[in-house]
């Protein structure tokens, strides 16, 4: 019989969910202040949700994108409380490694302003990531490291950059204003 709401192994026992969420952020924030003691490391949602239910032994059957905001709140929440840097920064996602619009807790919480760009956001949560490994301990470069974007982002925006690049360097045709070709000639009235 599959188990379906929140329950802890082995025994199957039911868990209100409020409790899940509260055990559940007390293992994401070990795991998260473990994962700082890495230089430049991150952890995705997915990644995290797992480890959270095999680590504390709870359970559920609900969708990640249910729970893991509530999860990451009571962390973001805690790390404010106790001083430390935002650790929910070193969570991203699986697709496009980025922080996500849930990251505005962080900056709620520290009373700072919204950020309404993406790639705003995603710097803002670099920076924090820094901290985080400052703050933890990792194995820094000479000089106290950098901050950088999740690698799946990072490689995501210097494709962009080196298109846009590509594109500035070409001439434009005086006459169609559109880029011209490799060979120089417009498309559009042939144009040299």
């Amino acid at each position: 019989m599959e188990r379906r709401g929140y329950w802890r192994e082995p025994a199957g026992s039911a868990v209100p969910a409020a409790e899940a969420q509260e055990v559940w952020a007390d293992e994401a924030y070990r795991k998260l202040a473990d994962v700082s003691r890495t230089y430049h490391a991150v952890i995705t949602y997915k990644e995290l949700g797992e480890w959270v239910q095999k680590a504390s032994g709870v359970y559920t059957s609900a969708l990640l994108q249910n729970w893991i905001g509530g999860v990451l709140g009571r962390v973001v929440r805690e790390a404010h409380r106790r001083g430390d840097p935002p650790l929910t920064a070193l969570v991203v996602h699986t697709e496009d490694g980025m922080v996500g619009v849930g990251y505005k807790e962080v900056l709620e919480v520290r009373g700072e302003p919204p950020l309404e760009a993406d790639l705003d956001r995603e710097y803002h949560a670099a920076d924090a990531r820094l901290e985080c490994y400052r703050h933890y301990g990792a194995e820094l470069p000479r000089g106290g490291g950098v901050r950088a974007l999740a690698p799946r982002l990072e490689a995501t925006v210097m494709r962009q950059a080196s298109r846009a690049a590509a594109a500035v360097e070409r001439p434009i045709c005086p006459r169609c204003f559109i880029q011209l070709p490799a060979t120089g000639i417009c498309d559009s009235c042939s144009f040299l």
